[in-house]
């Protein structure tokens, strides 16, 4: 059986942080977690990281680099412009649906505010991109 690929979680609210972990926990995700709190964190990790991890939930209100910036560097970035990436995250604005589909999100969801209406996408997201979804052959390269 093929190592679990990691899941990065690009989050600078510690609540949201705490939240989503716990929800991809209790959605048997075994994918290591590994997260960044800032833009500039996030791009340093995932286009450091190796191998490539399966999935990138990106929230979009960041200190240093916003997430909008951070996905248009990694679709500019021939290892990771294939990466699966999800937005995740409390805004509505329909600039922010368009732009992030523009720059090449797979998706957009937006945070629920009740907490357990959060924990269940969470938990749906996580079995989805880290379990049920074939990842891009040019991704599962080392």
């Amino acid at each position: 059986m093929p190592s679990l690929r990691p899941i990065i979680l690009v989050e600078d609210n510690p609540d949201d942080e705490r939240l989503t972990i716990r929800a991809l926990r209790r959605g048997s995700i075994a994918n290591e977690i590994l997260v960044a709190r800032n833009g500039e964190e996030a791009l340093a990790m995932v286009l450091s990281s190796h191998p490539l991890p399966s999935v990138v939930l990106l929230d979009l209100k960041l200190p240093k680099i916003d997430g909008l910036e951070v996905l248009r560097q990694i679709r500019a970035n021939e290892r990771t412009h294939l990466l699966p990436v999800v937005v995740l995250t409390s805004s509505s604005e329909e600039s922010d649906i368009i732009n992030s589909y523009n720059l090449g999100a797979n998706s957009y969801v937006r945070k629920p505010v009740e907490i357990e209406k959060f924990i269940e996408a969470v938990r749906q997201l996580g079995l989805y991109w880290a379990v049920i979804n074939e990842i891009h052959p040019e991704v599962r390269k080392p």
